[in-house]
């Protein structure tokens, strides 16, 4: 009997503490860094989260296709090179590794121990960002398509909403939206 491991893309949160005065060469190095990191085998996406009321903390989101690409990235000789180069400018102070299997990505706050928003919050922000995208996609692509056998235009939908939805709708719809649907805690 032949066991077959099953990889799940999984997604890492680093937490950078940059020194006060370098925060305009740090972001210059992100820049530079995520395209090292985007061109590395299983690399799924990275994103940067500034910090908030001049702040010193930025959090990377990585994700990749599976925890043996993350590992080997984090590991590897072109990652390391990098981080020579910010040393004296910022830290790497925290990571967390979480494993994904949907959308709960979209709305997890990275380096803090914030719940993930109640599930009618992330259906209806999801809602938010994908009717008016559902709503174009109908009216622009879906009556050019009408010829098309019916596995191609199905394919249409998927291939133009979802990467629209994760790269671009739902990143700004969760900062948008940050209050509601993670309320500060009560003092």
């Amino acid at each position: 009997m032949s066991t077959t491991t099953r990889r799940e893309p999984v997604t890492t949160v680093l937490t950078w503490r940059v020194r006060p005065g370098h925060e305009r060469e740090f972001e210059e190095w992100t820049h530079r860094v995520t395209r090292c990191a985007r061109r590395f085998p299983g690399n799924e996406g990275v994103s940067w989260l500034r910090p908030e009321d001049g702040g010193h903390r930025y959090h990377a989101v990585l994700r990749f296709s599976d925890s043996h690409r993350l590992t080997a990235w984090l590991e590897s000789e072109e990652r390391a090179d990098w981080h020579a180069r910010i040393e004296g400018v910022a830290s790497e102070v925290s990571s967390e590794r979480q494993s994904t299997s949907g959308m709960e990505t979209w709305f997890s706050l990275p380096g803090t121990s914030v719940q993930s928003p109640p599930k009618w919050k992330m259906a209806l922000t999801t809602f938010l960002g994908a009717y008016p995208f559902t709503l174009l996609i109908q009216w622009l692509v879906t009556p050019h398509t009408t010829g098309w056998p019916l596995p191609l235009r199905a394919a249409v939908f998927p291939l133009v909403l979802l990467p629209t939805l994760t790269f671009v709708v739902m990143p700004l719809l969760s900062r948008l939206l940050r209050l509601w649907l993670y309320p500060p805690p009560d003092r």
